[in-house]
């Protein structure tokens, strides 16, 4: 095993590049105008359909006062939409609008875009297999500790 400097380098190294990528990404999709917590809410509307605000904040670990903040900006941009929760007439849902789906799919395109192109462009065959390694790395790092389990 490494020593704890050599661990200590990789992590930092590590963190900065992720943030650089994403921050990347971001802008690469056209959503670098949106704050993170809007970029989440528009994500999880997409992936999981529509929700109430309090469903949100606590998906999100955020007080409801913020994501209603939050969900109001995305409205007034008309990227999200409200409308009577079926299941409850008192509350009300949101969901991604049209503009916003298609302006979340253009973004998730233009993304992907930049990315098979920067790694066509700049990397050679042997290092596209490294960087192919490297991100089942991450991934594995990114997977619940079995040791959290017990």
């Amino acid at each position: 095993m490494s020593d704890v400097t050599d661990i200590d380098e990789t992590a930092a190294a590590l963190r900065v590049v992720a943030s650089r990528l994403y921050r990347r990404l971001r802008a690469e999709a056209g959503n670098a105008e949106y704050s993170a917590a809007q970029v989440a809410v528009i994500r999880r509307l997409l992936d999981e359909g529509p929700a109430t605000t309090s469903e949100l904040a606590r998906a999100e670990g955020m007080r409801p006062q913020s994501m209603s903040a939050t969900v109001a900006s995305l409205v007034d941009a008309g990227i999200l939409t409200r409308q009577p929760d079926p299941n409850d007439g008192r509350a009300v849902q949101v969901s991604l609008s049209d503009d916003g789906e298609r302006a979340l799919r253009q973004g998730r395109s233009a993304k992907q875009e930049w990315l098979v192109r920067t790694l066509s462009e700049r990397f050679t065959a042997d290092e596209l297999h490294t960087l192919t390694a490297a991100v089942a790395l991450v991934e594995r790092m990114l997977q619940p500790d079995p040791k959290d389990a017990l």
